[in-house]
């Protein structure tokens, strides 16, 4: 696709690199081919069936979990390629000042990276119990209904495109066993029970770690205890001893989240950690710790977000930059800026959760990488000072952001915004129509008093959506912004 002029020599580099590593073959499809440029049109292709009675709840819970199981992954990306042309055709229009037009872009929009592998992707599932199509109320699957209408309705997930056979598999020996058990299910707090959902998580290897949860209700102490070991019997000796689990672990609690600090994670079998690579580098992953969940796409989105961040041109032969910083902002446990690392001369994470933190310090002594520092507490309340330091100290800052859906915090965004120091921005959101397209008119907008924008505005010159997610409608988008 032509590409609008660059605004820097940097972003030419980028913009080039990236397009021939298209060109060797990244967005070839499962056909062989490059993804049409044709608009997928819903009178072309057989539409999902509504829920009525003819159609199985195997579809049913498909069309809800996978809504695009049915297309092909040609199609499924050019829905997914429209829909962020769309989005970001906002952008462009607020920027203009005139009504946002479809497909109207002021900047351009890569073809979507595909996902390098289609089915079976997801290295972490999580599985309700509840009331089963046959009655059953100890059922492990996915909801169907609301509990507002009182039909909720817990189906089986072994069909469904997007989990590995791993985790249906644990899925099924835990039915089994609360099944046996002679506890009954927490389908609701307030009427009692015990047994609720699983979590699975796996890697690319296949080590496998489960974490169950348990709502004690009012038993002892040593009452749950005589559970937790037929549950540990179960999964070692027993019939689940097939899942060849290397961690198990247990969750008391009353509430329907709580974190490690809240409610600890037990540790009844196994090894406490599972690895995972990503670019060459080794990342320990916790219980409860944020891993982006299709390990092979994540490479994608990690490289992308690393060319983005330090452009490695013909100049500097990919060298490490000398008084350059990188701050990762939302920096979960480090997995992004310890594979930008050897480019720059400092990473700083900034992460809320101490626990993930803690994995972060970890990771990046596990790969000997000496240049990373992490700190503990809220972006808005760290960053301003932070950033100040920084640019006094002469330091040339480059960020990288990847909120959760809520988006950054306006503090935040004013910040980056007022701090000339900065003057490439790498944004990376699961949610572009979400608060973040707020964050990226903020960002870009006139300066604005009113709101303490005061700051040169950024630009937006190249974005490039990820497919972390088939045949689902979601997809990653990494926007470079620049000034």
């Amino acid at each position: 696709m032509a590409l609008v002029a660059a605004r820097s020599k940097s972003v030419i580099f980028v913009k080039r690199d990236l397009l021939r590593f298209l060109a060797n073959g990244t967005i070839v499809t499962e056909q062989g081919n490059p993804p049409s440029k044709k608009r997928w049109r819903k009178g072309k292709e057989k539409k999902p069936p509504s829920c009525t009675d003819d159609v199985s709840w195997e579809e049913r819970l498909a069309d809800v979990v996978t809504p695009l199981w049915r297309l092909s992954y040609d199609k499924q990306l050019e829905l997914k390629q429209q829909n962020q042309e769309k989005i970001l055709s906002q952008l462009s229009g607020h920027l203009s000042g005139d009504s946002p037009v479809r497909d109207k872009l002021s900047f351009p929009v890569l073809p979507v990276l595909p996902s390098p592998v289609r089915d079976g992707y997801r290295n972490k599932s999580t599985f309700s119990v509840n009331r089963g199509v046959d009655g059953n109320p100890k059922t492990v699957g996915f909801y169907m209904g609301t509990g507002r209408k009182g039909n909720i309705v817990c189906v089986s997930g072994d069909h469904l495109l997007n989990m590995p056979q791993k985790h249906k598999l644990v899925a099924r020996c835990y039915q089994d066993f609360i099944r046996l058990s002679s506890l009954e299910p927490c389908l609701l707090f307030h009427t009692g029970g015990h047994w609720r959902e699983i979590t699975v998580r796996t890697n690319k290897e296949g080590c496998t770690m489960a974490i169950v949860y348990f709502h004690p209700q009012s038993l002892t102490p040593a009452e749950v205890a005589v559970h937790k070991a037929e549950l540990v019997d179960y999964f070692t000796q027993g019939p689940g001893s097939v899942c060849q689990l290397d961690s198990l672990y247990f969750q008391e609690s009353s509430m329907t989240r709580c974190t490690h600090e809240q409610s600890p994670y037990q540790l009844l079998y196994g090894q406490p950690h599972i690895y995972e690579e990503i670019l060459d580098f080794k990342f320990r992953i916790s219980a409860d710790a944020f891993f982006q969940v299709n390990q092979a796409a994540a490479e994608v989105l990690y490289a992308t977000v690393r060319d983005l961040c330090v452009p490695n041109t013909e100049e500097d032969g990919g060298q490490t930059k000398a008084g350059s910083t990188l701050l990762d902002v939302c920096c979960g446990t480090g997995a992004m800026g310890i594979t930008i690392s050897p480019r720059v001369d400092k990473i700083i994470g900034i992460e809320l959760i101490e626990q993930a933190v803690e994995d972060a310090k970890h990771n990046a002594a596990l790969n000997n990488v000496l240049n990373c520092e992490f700190i503990s507490g809220k972006a808005e309340a760290v960053l301003p000072g932070l950033i100040s330091q920084l640019s006094f100290a002469g330091r040339c800052l480059t960020v990288v952001v990847n909120p959760a859906r809520a988006g950054l915090h306006h503090r935040v965004v004013r910040a980056l915004r007022n701090q000339p120091a900065i003057r490439r921005l790498v944004y990376v959101s699961c949610k572009p129509d979400g608060e973040a397209m707020r964050n990226f008119k903020e960002l870009c907008c006139d300066p604005n008093s009113q709101k303490k924008l005061t700051g040169e505005a950024f630009s937006p010159t190249l974005a490039v959506p990820i497919d972390l997610f088939p045949h689902t409608p979601h997809c990653e988008v990494v926007i470079l912004f620049e000034r």
